[in-house]
């Protein structure tokens, strides 16, 4: 059986076999219980690994914020150290330029400083900045300031724009301006006036160095498995200004953006970004948070993460190995349900098997001895003997019945004996009584019709002589009365001729079948062709038949007429003649209408017709002409439709006087 039959009715597939069911419920935990269970935890697997990997990228920004903080304050606490020192103040009181420019190019050096200036307290071009210990910041410099600035540094300012898939649209080509970690300490006389601010600061465009350093702190060698990459980026807007990240081979991504979902969720809603990311060329689990300056001012982001697939393909292994084992396991316990699902319903099959081979007439199959001991064993057990006893029981009523129909069969033997003589008696006794009522019936009706008729002749005839010449303008219409009234008297006499059939019998001789057809078809030739039917001749006989010759023809052309009064449409007739044992066998066969269903019995019966103007004695009389003669008169059903109506006929003459005799006895 198909699995789409199985699908379909699964309680139809189930219904007729202990197999199945067994099978089903050794099966069904398997097959439904541990599939879903891989597939939980397959997907609550898949979960729990993001959500471990976003909580290692969190931790990975926690560092990097932290060294990058460090980084800040370390330039303010820097700047700070040389806002205070005694060679900056002696520089300052001895106003000597050249030596303030030298102390302060030392002093970046060796802070690894990108700038460090001094200026007045209020120079307008650092308004807005803050001011006090360690007032370290982030801060934007346009690009020709900086490079008044730091003109060894100036080159790395600009940033070419390199086209990023998902960024958001921009017509820039160049990002110009120069993000710096910028820190301003006051200088201060003994009586705690600010005589200027000393300002230093650290640019982040391009600074590889400063990028590799976090990256070397959040992603030490060593610390991400199965060959995982860590990266570090810091954005100035949405530009990657320096970064680890490839672009190709050893080209890094300086210059390419970060796509539109990550700068509307960290620049413009100011959250920090923990989820997958395309990266460039890669995916990778990301984290980014926003920069701000010190006017609190979203400027850029910072950006940590590790390529995301060797994980993946990590926990794909993983989930794959516990899958594994899942089957493996599913398939052992597959196995052993099975085996004991077979000690269950091979005893039951064998059981089964037996009770159809004793339906089928083996009465002595039996289940046979079984492995099992349980109570399927011993229900087998209890089976054979219970056929043991049935056979044996039918053995003895088979003999029982045996014994009683050879008794039927002698009694039956004796009252079939008894029986014939009594049908037999029986019918001769019917016969009797049949040819007295139609005897007196007959010779009733012809007393009665006789004396009309002779009143009707005699008139007739006195009428004419009365008449004389006169009565020859109606000669015509008297001869017609005369064949009217000549045809009831030879009604009559028919009836008679029924009725005493001694009396009225008529000249047998020796016939030949198939004249004696011919000369039917003559006389019935106007039916056959105003009823456009086709005659077959089929004379196979070379015997004759004891008849009477006019009384064969009235039997033979009554037989014709019925056929063609069953066939109004036209058709075909076939009249045939074989040799029989002991006589002859004269058919008359059409394709018509065929015989009424259950009228086989009743078409010989006097008045019987399926004709509306049928008068229901043709038949009748016909059997009753063969039957004097010996002969036996039969309607058949044709083979392909239709009626045939056969007369078994003595070849020799039967004397009349003989065949009475013998239908009385």
């Amino acid at each position: 059986m198909g699995a789409a039959v199985i699908l379909a009715s699964p309680k139809a597939w189930l219904a007729h076999s202990v197999r199945r069911k067994l099978l089903a419920m050794a099966l069904l935990p398997l097959l439904v219980a541990l599939p879903l269970l891989i597939g939980a935890l397959v997907i609550w697997g898949d979960q729990a690994y993001d959500r471990l990997l976003i909580t290692k990228v969190r931790s990975d920004l926690a560092v990097a914020r932290g060294y990058f903080d460090q980084v800040v304050s370390e330039v303010g606490g820097g700047t700070e150290s040389v806002a205070q020192s005694h060679a900056l103040h002696r520089a300052l009181a001895a106003r000597d330029r050249a030596r303030l420019d030298a102390l302060l190019a030392r002093e970046r050096e060796a802070l690894d400083l990108d700038f460090l200036v001094i200026s007045a307290p209020g120079d307008p071009t650092w308004s807005g900045a803050v001011t006090g210990a360690r007032a370290a910041r982030l801060a934007l410099i346009d690009g020709e300031r900086f490079a008044a600035l730091a003109p060894h540094a100036a080159e790395r300012v600009a940033v070419p724009l390199v086209p990023t898939r998902n960024a958001t649209p921009t017509d820039r080509t160049v990002e110009d301006r120069a993000l710096v970690v910028l820190a301003a300490s006051p200088v201060r006389g003994d009586a705690g006036e600010v005589l200027a601010v000393l300002r230093g600061g650290v640019l982040l465009n391009q600074n590889l160095d400063f990028i590799d350093h976090i990256n070397r702190i959040v992603y030490p060698e060593g610390s991400l498995p199965f060959g995982s990459q860590g990266t570090a980026t810091l954005f100035l807007d949405d530009v990657r200004i320096t970064t680890n990240v490839r672009l190709f081979q050893d080209r890094r991504a300086v210059g390419t953006r970060v796509s539109q979902a990550v700068r509307e969720a960290v620049l413009q809603r100011g959250s920090t970004w923990l989820d997958r990311a395309f990266v460039v060329n890669d995916w990778y689990v990301s984290a980014y948070e926003p920069l701000v300056d010190a006017q609190g001012k979203r400027v850029g982001m910072l950006y940590v993460g590790f390529l995301e697939q060797p994980f993946r393909w990590v926990m794909q292994a993983m989930l794959g190995s516990i899958a594994l084992l899942f089957l493996a396991v599913m398939a052992l316990a597959a196995i052993v349900s099975l085996r004991l699902a077979r000690s269950i319903f091979r005893p039951v099959e064998r059981m089964n098997r037996t009770i159809e081979q004793v339906e089928a007439g083996d009465a002595r199959a039996r289940v046979g001895a079984l492995a099992s001991r349980d109570e399927i064993g011993a229900l087998a057990q209890h089976l054979d003997h219970l056929l043991d006893v049935v056979d044996d029981k039918t053995r003895s009523l088979q003999r029982w019945a045996d014994e009683l129909d050879h008794k039927v069969a002698e009694r039956t033997r004796e009252l079939a004996q008894s029986n014939a003589s009594l049908v037999q008696a029986q019918r001769q006794l019917v016969q009797s009584e049949k040819l007295a009522a139609i005897g007196q019936l007959t010779a009733s009706v012809a007393h009665e019709i006789n004396n009309p008729i002779a009143v009707i002749q005699g008139n007739l005839d006195l009428l004419r002589e009365t008449l004389g010449p006169k009565a020859t303008p109606v000669l015509a219409e008297l001869k017609l009365v005369d064949q009217q009234v000549e045809r009831m008297r030879r009604i009559v006499n028919q009836l008679l001729q029924h009725a005493r059939p001694t009396d009225y019998a008529g000249y047998v001789e020796s016939l030949h079948p198939g004249r004696v057809f011919d000369e039917c078809l003559v006389l019935a030739g106007p039916q056959l062709a105003q009823a456009k039917i086709d005659v077959v001749k089929d004379y196979a006989a070379t015997g004759t038949v004891g008849f009477n010759h006019q009384e064969l023809q009235q039997v033979l052309i009554n037989l014709i007429l019925n056929a063609v009064q069953a066939m109004p449409g036209g058709g075909r007739l076939v009249l045939r003649t074989r040799d029989i044992e002991a006589g002859v066998s004269l058919e008359v066969e059409d394709n018509g209408i065929g015989l009424p269903p259950g009228s086989t019995e009743r078409l010989f019966r006097p008045f019987f017709t399926t004709r509306p103007d049928g008068h229901g004695l043709g038949l009748w009389v016909s059997q009753s002409l063969v039957e004097r003669y010996g002969g036996r008169l039969e309607a058949l059903p044709g083979a392909g439709g239709g009626a045939v109506f056969r007369l078994r006929l003595a070849t020799e003459p039967v004397p009349p006087e003989a065949v009475i005799a013998a239908a009385s006895n």
